[in-house]
């Protein structure tokens, strides 16, 4: 019977996945970067992901596939808080010692409060609310674009492209972020309905740093926008408050330019994540 040798820790979303190698006694020899890892794409693309990422993990440590099998992996990936996708990726055939699932955001609370006790809000491509209390998580959100995703990056891309081209048709103020869209689309609404008809979480989160970027311009229709996301926040950090979470971190790659916007009443629950999302996998690995 083999025994475990590695662990490792992935964090999976709706951008990409990044996948962490240790020893047992938590030394990094690898880390490794791959596409989208969101399960509600589908399992097999995800996976393909984590084993791309974990192939890069393997290779920084001068490791090959056979390493795998003496492997505990912890894997937190978005989607895996619907029990159907975390069902149906559980179901694939892994290379792994042992295999230990939870969603993306689980797993990025563990890591931002070293295993303890405390919430975090994610802000990415989608977004959700966690709280870890003695052992069990509660979570808030993270239930897709089509009707979650408060906060989010996709969302806050989604609400430009509407304003400009209802901007665009004269309906809706103008500013230099609508015309900015617009030119993207060659200034033809019909060519932002093709794009729309076929864009992912993804590309919608693409548009949202330049959200930002004019707002920090002073442009009134992107500071109305990224307000209104900001406020979108503040109401899942006030029912983190609610349910008792103590301190708070703010989390990925929207937290920082959302943070700016935010009132000083939630404010002041915010804490820095003592660790990332990959440490809270590797916490799981193992299980």
């Amino acid at each position: 019977m083999e025994h475990a040798a590695y662990k490792l820790g992935v964090d999976g979303g709706g951008t990409g996945c990044r996948a962490r190698l240790t020893d047992l006694q938590g030394r990094v020899l690898g880390e490794g970067r791959a596409g989208p890892a969101n399960l509600l794409l589908g399992p097999e693309l995800a996976l393909r992901a984590v084993l791309e990422a974990t192939r890069q993990a393997l290779d920084a440590a001068g490791l090959d596939e056979s390493a795998l099998r003496l492997t505990h992996a912890g894997l937190g990936l978005a989607g895996a808080n619907v029990p159907s996708h975390h069902d149906g990726f559980r179901r694939q055939p892994m290379p792994f010692l042992s295999v230990s699932l939870r969603s993306d955001a689980e797993a990025a609370c563990l890591g931002a409060h070293a295993g303890g006790d405390g919430g975090i809000l994610i802000l990415g491509t989608g977004s959700q609310a966690v709280l870890h209390r003695q052992g069990r998580f509660s979570t808030i959100g993270g239930w897709g674009f089509a009707v979650s995703d408060t906060g989010s990056g996709a969302l806050l891309g989604r609400a430009a492209v509407r304003h400009a081209l209802l901007a665009h048709e004269g309906v809706e103020s103008a500013s230099a972020l609508t015309r900015h869209v617009m030119e993207r689309f060659g200034r033809d609404p019909a060519a932002v309905v093709e794009w729309a008809a076929a864009a992912k979480p993804r590309d919608w989160a693409a548009l949202a740093p330049e959200v930002f970027e004019h707002a920090a311009l002073g442009d009134d229709v992107a500071v109305r926008l990224v307000r209104a996301s900001a406020r979108a926040a503040e109401s899942l950090l006030r029912r983190l408050a609610d349910l008792g979470a103590g301190p708070v971190c703010l989390m990925g790659g929207l937290a920082a330019p959302t943070r700016r916007y935010l009132g000083p009443a939630v404010l002041t629950m915010l804490r820095e994540p003592q660790a990332d999302a990959m440490a809270g996998a590797l916490m799981l690995a193992g299980r």
